[in-house]
């Protein structure tokens, strides 16, 4: 009923019903990402292409920087440009050869273009280095990348990262995922559940970034009902 007042009200002061719903719109999506965030933002999309051209041109100074390699691989990762990411972290395992985040990333790359062994070969040397590195992330990744291919293998993967991993909402959410993908219907049901019931344990700073994870198992538990 408070949406119709504020139509109402932006009608009445813009004087034009389409503009009006325009900027409904547009306050609705700020106030979703700012208390919610399921929404997808619009404008790190933007950011990130500025960077990535950023440490581009710091690349053409000098090839031989090893960070400006790092960022610009992390950057073309959450861009899901794998290939491209992978040709820029080609050639550093002599400089990177003990930082686990390097090897996090490689196998990142090789997992998503379908390098299975190669892939996993790099994850389980991130883990060597640092069992906790990116929380875990590495055995997520592998959970997800063999679910369809070695369900055995998976499963060891994901127990392995819920033992790193045990207070994120993220990490049960995505566990529920890739149980659901491997046909554990009750594996995936109580991860979603104890996703909502880590959420409800947070302090209030932490829920905000957390929120959008327990709406997630929320809605991915109501669902299967």
């Amino acid at each position: 009923m408070k949406i119709f007042f504020l139509f109402g009200f932006l009608w009445w002061l813009l004087g034009n019903p389409f503009l009006a719903l325009i900027v409904l719109l547009v306050i609705l999506y700020a106030l979703e990402r700012r208390f919610i965030g399921l929404s997808p933002s619009l404008v790190r999309p933007f950011r990130r292409r500025g960077s990535i051209a950023k440490w581009k041109r710091q690349l053409e100074l000098n090839p031989h920087d090893v960070s400006a390699k790092s960022e610009l691989a992390r950057l073309l990762i959450e861009g899901r440009k794998f290939a491209e990411a992978r040709d820029v972290l080609a050639g550093m395992e002599d400089k990177m050869e003990h930082s686990a985040e390097y090897w996090s990333d490689l196998g990142t790359c090789e997992l998503a273009l379908g390098r299975w062994e190669e892939g996993e070969r790099a994850m389980l040397r991130a883990l060597d280095i640092s069992p906790r590195v990116k929380y875990g992330q590495p055995y997520l990744k592998l959970g997800e990348a063999y679910a369809k291919k070695d369900a055995e293998k998976a499963l060891r993967y994901l127990r392995q990262f819920k033992e790193v991993n045990s207070s994120s909402c993220e990490a049960y959410y995505r566990l529920g995922l890739v149980y659901g993908e491997l046909g554990k219907a009750d594996e995936a049901a109580l991860a979603f559940q104890d996703c909502r019931k880590l959420y409800r344990t947070l302090p209030r700073y932490m829920r905000r970034h957390e929120r959008k994870w327990a709406l997630r198992s929320l809605f991915r538990a109501n669902r299967k009902k």
